[in-house]
């Protein structure tokens, strides 16, 4: 991870928190105060951003954050997986950040694992989105890798993507792919998403090097990568979830991006108890 863009990212978070300080901690707790907490899994999950959590603490200082487990673990209900040992203030200043961002971490790191676990038997792999929280994107991706999936582009920088509005723009899939090609350099693949078998064929007589699979039914994705036949890579897009993530890799298809795995995944519970002054 990029620590530089980290550090600027948990900044602007304290600063949006506690930009005047913590009038509540302020008022109870002296200064000098020292104590330790302890960091408690409240549910089972995978965990993620545990770096994360900790250089929060180290940003605000004069608190030493232990960690029992590492990224990518698995945790259990009433687990203690971390403690806190220092400046009461900055313990309590830190700490509804610090979880914010481990609990979201962990969320998705799971989300993506289960995912991961029910097509593990397929050839399928899981991949993120774009569709992630504004500013955190760095985070959100770790976490999918994490939790065992891949990234898909980090930015509009870091690949050809020719969606329905592209082709809009341009008039064809054909014209949307000799207009980048015109443009861009060669090492660079072109993905083209699809709605239709016919575009699908159409993708295909241009050289597409991926072919997005977009809300296509799972009969009629079957089809595509029949038609396909392993001449262009083949992702499937649109709505997936839980309950059909199986049956859409049983298609044939090389990679499933799932939007939900940052734009509506669940937090892990995870939380700071039994603070003791020392």
């Amino acid at each position: 991870m990029n620590w530089l863009s980290i550090d600027e990212i948990l900044m602007n978070a304290i600063n949006e928190d506690a930009l005047y300080g913590d009038i509540t901690t302020s008022s109870i707790v002296d200064k000098n105060s020292k104590s330790s907490v302890d960091l408690i899994a409240k549910e089972d999950g995978i965990i993620a951003g545990l770096d994360v959590f900790r250089r929060v603490f180290e940003l605000l200082g004069d608190v030493e954050v232990k960690t029992y487990v590492n990224d990518g673990d698995k945790i259990t209900m009433s687990q203690v997986i971390g403690k806190l040992k220092g400046s009461t203030y900055n313990i309590l200043v830190g700490e509804r950040l610090a979880l914010n961002l481990i609990q979201r971490l962990s969320g998705i790191a799971t989300t993506t694992s289960n995912l991961v676990e029910i097509v593990k038997e397929t050839k399928a792999k899981v991949l993120d989105t774009r569709k992630t929280t504004p500013n955190l994107r760095i985070l959100e991706k770790y976490a999918v890798k994490v939790g065992g999936g891949s990234n898909h582009r980090y930015s509009l920088s870091d690949g050809v993507l020719i969606k329905d509005n592209h082709i809009s723009a341009a008039g064809s899939i054909k014209c949307a792919v000799e207009k980048v090609r015109a443009q861009v350099s060669f090492v660079r693949k072109i993905e083209v998403e699809t709605e239709t078998l016919e575009q699908v064929q159409e993708a295909l007589a241009v050289g597409a090097d991926i072919i997005m699979l977009d809300n296509m039914s799972t009969s009629m994705m079957k089809q595509a990568v029949e038609l396909i036949g392993g001449r262009a890579l083949t992702e499937a897009s649109g709505n997936v979830n839980h309950l059909n993530i199986k049956e859409i890799a049983d298609t044939g298809v090389d990679y499933i991006s799932i939007g939900m795995l940052t734009h509506s995944v669940l937090s892990l519970d995870i939380s700071m108890k039994n603070l003791i002054i020392e």
